[in-house]
């Protein structure tokens, strides 16, 4: 049984480094490195937890195409669990084409059509398992069928069942405000944005701010990714930031931040303090941008 259950994207990431503009007047660059691997927060999660050695189910979807039967291949190789009904035939799965400049930083070409957005609330098995301890919802404002009515039914079904709630969200595509999702936020214990994100979504310009506007929202802990800088940790009681780890190479953030949640996660289900637990969690992003790919640094 899953003692951890991630839910979210899972897709395949063809990444290069480094691109530049001058590819588009050239009409060809040679790379450095060019690579093709499974990808999306979700999938990375579950990757990273599984090869520590936690038991792992991954609620996502994906097409039944070559590209979906690599990440199901990568999921048994692995012992993610995943299930038939996740297969949905009737659209392809997501593929990114992933454009990594010579400072590690990321540009994403999409297909709208794919798996990628395509999760909706039916395609999560709930109740969840009773031997589950943590979900976690790998991205918010990803999914245009999971809005804040969605992500409460999720988050209260969970903390029915004493499930520990985490969530990483991306940038808010829509116009949402905190306000609105107050009541779905209200349930979660670890929120693990980066800054940007954070500060979009409470309207404020810094993360320490923002922290502040998600505990009084109702979050228990905020965990802000301040990059360079390391993580900010804020709750009822206290307020601290956990440096970053020193002198780390920085070829390709793709999957840093997922890297980090996982890091975080995997702590926390062995019982580590909030400050360990960030600790790791900035050792692992670390380390996933030292390589190409999210998770190639296991």
């Amino acid at each position: 049984m899953a003692e951890i259950i991630i839910i979210g994207a899972a897709i395949i990431d063809v990444i290069a480094r480094p691109v530049s503009e001058k590819v588009f007047k050239t009409g060809s660059c040679p790379m450095d490195d060019i690579c093709m691997t499974t990808g999306a927060d979700a999938l990375n999660e579950a990757l990273i937890l599984s090869k520590m050695g936690k038991n792992v189910r991954l609620e996502a979807v994906f097409g039944d195409d070559e590209a979906g039967k690599l990440i199901q291949d990568q999921c048994r190789k692995n012992h993610i669990m995943i299930e038939e009904r996740q297969i949905h035939r009737e659209i392809p799965t997501g593929i990114n084409v992933v454009l990594v400049d010579e400072n590690g930083e990321r540009c994403f070409l999409t297909n709208p059509n794919g798996s990628l957005r395509r999760l909706r609330l039916e395609d999560i098995r709930m109740p969840f398992e009773d031997d589950a301890k943590i979900l976690c919802f790998a991205s918010i404002f990803v999914f245009p069928k999971i809005g804040a009515d969605e992500l409460l039914r999720i988050f209260a079904q969970a903390k029915r069942q004493g499930i520990t709630v985490c969530a990483d969200m991306t940038k808010c595509k829509c116009g949402e405000t905190l306000e609105e999702m107050k009541e779905a936020f209200s349930y979660i214990d670890y929120l693990m944005p980066n800054e940007e994100e954070a500060c979009l979504i409470t309207g404020q310009s810094d993360a320490e701010n923002a922290a502040k506007s998600f505990i009084k929202a109702g979050v228990k802990n905020v965990i802000i990714k301040c990059g360079k800088r390391g993580c900010l940790v804020m709750n009822e009681y206290e307020t601290y930031m956990v440096p970053a780890k020193e002198n780390a190479c920085c070829i390709d953030t793709t999957g840093a931040g997922d890297s980090f949640s996982a890091g975080f996660i995997c702590a926390l289900s062995e019982g580590k303090s909030l400050k360990e637990c960030a600790q790791f969690a900035n050792e692992c992003g670390a380390k996933a941008v030292g390589v190409m790919g999210a998770t190639k640094w296991l």
